[in-house]
């Protein structure tokens, strides 16, 4: 699944998917209301934002999103991929557009 950026339209991309026998599914451009991940993104970004000492370099960094991912609840994740069937029926019934997620 991607969003037909640039960067996921590439032939190194391509050639890569295809080895791998991964099948492009179409999807609207510019669409993170059915892209689960980014709720995930967003969640552990919000996450690492509050820590009491917000990293400072990128070895900080990385150290706080492993925490952090590691202290997302399952039940957040499970959210997002149940809500998946209401998102897709909600754009389908908007014909492709922007869904209230």
């Amino acid at each position: 699944m991607d969003d037909n950026a640039t960067c996921h339209r590439t032939l190194a991309v391509q050639d890569c998917l295809n080895s791998e026998g991964i099948q492009h599914l179409v999807w609207p451009a510019r669409s993170p209301d059915l892209n689960p991940i980014e709720n995930v993104w967003d969640a552990l970004g919000r996450h690492v934002a509050g820590r009491n000492y917000p990293p400072t370099n990128k070895n900080t960094l990385i150290h706080a999103l492993t925490e952090e991912w590691d202290k997302l609840p399952q039940q957040l994740l499970d959210n997002v991929v149940q809500s998946m069937v209401r998102r897709v029926e909600c754009c389908i019934t908007l014909h492709g557009g922007h869904i209230p997620y």
